[in-house]
């Protein structure tokens, strides 16, 4: 076990989140190898987003240890022990995280938003920013949007620029929290395309996603999750086709229902 967390590309361990009285994690353990895809799958209100949000430390976690890469926190419920801004800014380095909402600047063109990060974070030269915002814009197919504004686009376009942005700063895990749930139904595919691409590429993902079909099709594990606890984890196949816990079983029983439809 030590030897599986050592090389893991994301180990968390004994992670603890509570809001008030709320505990909304639960001793949560888990290793995620490099260029592995994991999807988060449960009911709401199970911890999934809580999850994604501590490993990215957007989210800062009670107690427990997270490490990305080489990058490494602890934490002991001590709040006057809780790394620096600096301390945060190295470690969230290391992912880039997609959210529901697309959160682009409105009043930037779509190349100058992909531009942004390494223009002010990681303080890259303009022409080498903007080489790389065209050729990932190119990636998620919107190298004809480039002079655009968000506002011109469709949720699925300004959800791939998102995507684009993100993967901008070159992360060594990428993060997606619900990101085609805001979406209408025929722009889904677009970005589940992207995020495929990716998987074949080797990023390293992380998923949290109502796309059981999709999580069943790139996912190589699925993490089930409820009331802030991992009921069941294992290949993404084998836990959607055939669930042992049977909350899992109640909760994929929909999926398959539809699926026979």
């Amino acid at each position: 076990m030590k030897h599986a967390r050592r090389h893991a590309m994301i180990d968390i361990h004994g992670l603890q989140k509570s809001f008030g009285d709320h505990m909304v994690l639960k001793d949560i353990h888990m290793h995620i190898n490099k260029g592995a895809v994991v999807a988060l799958l449960g009911p709401s209100g199970s911890g999934k987003s809580t999850l994604l949000r501590c490993i990215n430390l957007l989210t800062i976690p009670d107690k427990g240890s997270i490490r990305v890469g080489s990058h490494e926190m602890h934490y002991s419920g001590d709040a006057t022990r809780l790394p620096g801004d600096r301390a945060l800014a190295r470690f969230r380095a290391n992912t880039g995280m997609v959210f529901q909402h697309f959160n682009l600047f409105p009043h930037m063109t779509v190349l100058q938003n992909v531009m942004e990060g390494p223009l002010t974070v990681l303080r890259l030269p303009k022409a080498q920013a903007r080489e790389r915002a065209q050729a990932l814009l190119a990636k998620v197919g919107l190298q004809d949007k480039v002079d655009q504004r968000p506002e011109q686009l469709s949720g699925g376009q300004k959800q791939r620029v998102a995507i684009a942005r993100a993967l901008a700063m070159q992360p060594q895990v990428m993060l997606f929290d619900e990101v085609t749930s805001a979406l209408d139904p025929e722009l889904v595919g677009e970005v589940l395309g992207v995020i495929r691409e990716l998987a074949l590429d080797g990023m390293t993902m992380v998923l949290v996603t109502h796309e059981m079909a999709f999580a069943r099709e790139v996912a190589d594990q699925v993490v089930f999750m409820r009331d802030g606890v991992v009921l069941e984890s294992g290949p993404a196949k084998e836990v959607i086709d055939n669930p042992q816990h049977s909350a899992t079983q109640q909760f994929f029983a929909r999926y398959h229902a539809g699926a026979q439809v």
